[in-house]
């Protein structure tokens, strides 16, 4: 099934999942870095400086693990960026390869809920990023109409440019590249008098367990978290595109900005104790308490900006992700029903019971396990492959893809159940209904044990699926590929 050609100068993208015309494949690799960069140039990345060192680890050790899983995890975004290019489809239409056309539900909708869930939080870490600041100038931060004003405006511009579509959000974020990271830049200029270098090198070194843990925090709260979307914004790239290209593309755009900003939130927190323990309640309020006054609405507006950026890239993908599913309706009509669910949880949330936060995190951190595992089966299909996708097999449940691939499906079950094994509720008192969690852990020490808190779950769903699907799939794979 193929869109018919659309003009880039269209102000609505009308393409919903089908395969994007050869006339309409015009982008060119580096033109993946705008998207990637713009959505992780935050001040909100410094704040993971905080959560590395939470850990209990050194300097050293922070800035391995968090350059090692930064790089990495937007490496594997590349991997899958790949299947884009080749099949001119979002991510979840080019996953039936590996699942099936009606097997793709299943990961779908976890996909689905991920990234609508994760993008709400960003529109709510925005609204109260918005109250914090205003209160630091002086305003009544708890103000009604404020916050309303707050919400209508992030919401609008999140809706707006998801319903637009690519074209119109490719624009957006190179425009909000150059306005955050000039910001960012400023925000770094100021700070380093905080900074205390003898402070920050001081920290003991931790076990093992907690540099892995930590690791596994920062992959996960970066690349891994943008991996269920990353062929949505490969699939206008030529079919002749170069597949390292788009994988080098892809991970320096997502990956540049955090480095450098999370090597410096290390250098901030570990210099000052007290901002170490207030980014782990309000990372951008307690980062905007070492500006001057005078500063402080740029970095507003550059916080939110760059909140709203990474929105964007998820509710746009999450209405691609709703289409996949089997929802017929038009591609911005899609875009439009999440962001309503955006704006109406950021409503409930930011006027409700803000202890929603944990619960809500909670569950979506426990989507990261069967998450991963999906990433796995996938990158494993796309590195078996050496031929571009049958586009008809992906919207026909009798071609050459069929309507489930029952290994790819067992696999990624059998993974979560053994990655849901290894990891511990992060929100236990918030959330404790979660707790159900870690039931492997006694095998290792327990949940008391010194590697209780590395997150072992989610590397193992990733691992273990990708290994299985390599093995046990490369026949299926190759008669597929063979297939006229």
């Amino acid at each position: 099934m193929t869109a018919e050609s659309t003009s880039t100068s269209t102000l609505i993208e009308r393409t919903g999942i089908e395969i994007i015309p050869e006339s309409d494949r015009t982008a060119k690799p580096r033109d993946l870095f705008w998207p990637w960069f713009a959505a992780n140039v935050s001040v909100f990345g410094m704040s993971y400086g905080s959560f590395v060192l939470g850990f209990g680890i050194s300097f050293w050790q922070a800035t391995i693990v968090s350059v090692i899983g930064i790089v990495v995890s937007f490496f594997l975004c590349g991997l899958i960026a790949i299947a884009g290019k080749r099949g001119s489809a979002p991510t979840m239409v080019l996953s039936r390869a590996a699942f099936g056309v009606h097997g793709q539900k299943v990961p779908g909708i976890v996909s689905w809920l991920t990234s609508i869930g994760w993008e709400t939080f960003l529109a709510i870490m925005a609204v109260l990023a918005t109250a914090t600041v205003i209160t630091q100038l002086g305003g009544d931060g708890d103000s009604v109409a404020l916050k309303i004003i707050a919400i209508i405006i992030v919401a609008a511009l999140i809706v707006t440019a998801s319903v637009l579509g690519y074209h119109t959000i490719m624009k957006l974020q190179s425009v909000l590249t150059w306005v955050t990271g000039v910001v960012t830049i400023l925000y770094i200029i100021l700070t380093i008098p905080h900074i205390d270098f003898a402070a920050a090198l001081s920290k003991p070194d931790g076990n093992i367990g907690q540099v892995i843990g930590a690791l596994v925090m920062v992959m996960t709260g970066f690349g891994l978290g943008w991996i269920n979307i990353a062929a949505d914004w490969s699939r206008y790239q030529k079919r002749t595109a170069s597949d390292g290209a788009i994988i080098f593309w892809n991970t320096f755009g997502g990956s540049i900005a955090p480095v450098i900003l999370v090597v410096f939130g290390l250098l901030l927190a570990g210099s000052d104790d007290k901002l170490f323990l207030a980014v782990q309640n309000d990372p951008i309020g307690a980062l905007a308490t070492l500006l001057p006054i005078w500063v402080l609405v740029p970095f507003l507006v550059t916080a939110v900006l760059a909140l709203v950026s990474g929105a964007v890239l998820g509710i746009y993908s999450s209405g691609l992700t709703l289409l996949s599913l089997g929802i017929r309706i038009p591609r911005p009509a899609a875009a439009g029903i999440d962001g309503v669910i955006l704006t109406v949880v950021t409503i409930l949330v930011v006027f409700g019971d803000q202890g929603f936060l944990g619960p809500f995190q909670s569950f979506l951190i426990t989507l990261g396990v069967p998450l991963a595992a999906w990433a796995g089966i996938l990158i494993a299909d796309i590195l078996r492959r050496h031929k571009d996708y049958d586009e008809d097999a992906l919207f026909d449940a009798k071609g050459r893809y069929g309507a489930w691939d029952w290994t790819s499906i067992i696999t990624m079950v059998i993974a979560s159940v053994i990655g849901w094994g290894f990891v511990v509720n992060g929100f236990a008192e918030d959330a404790p209904w979660n707790n159900w969690q870690g039931y492997l852990l006694p095998l290792i020490g327990g949940k008391d044990g010194a590697w209780a808190y590395a997150n072992l779950g989610v590397f193992f769903a990733l691992v273990l699926s990708f290994l299985v699907t390599w093995f046990a799939r490369a026949g299926k794979i190759r008669r597929q590929e063979s297939d006229t």
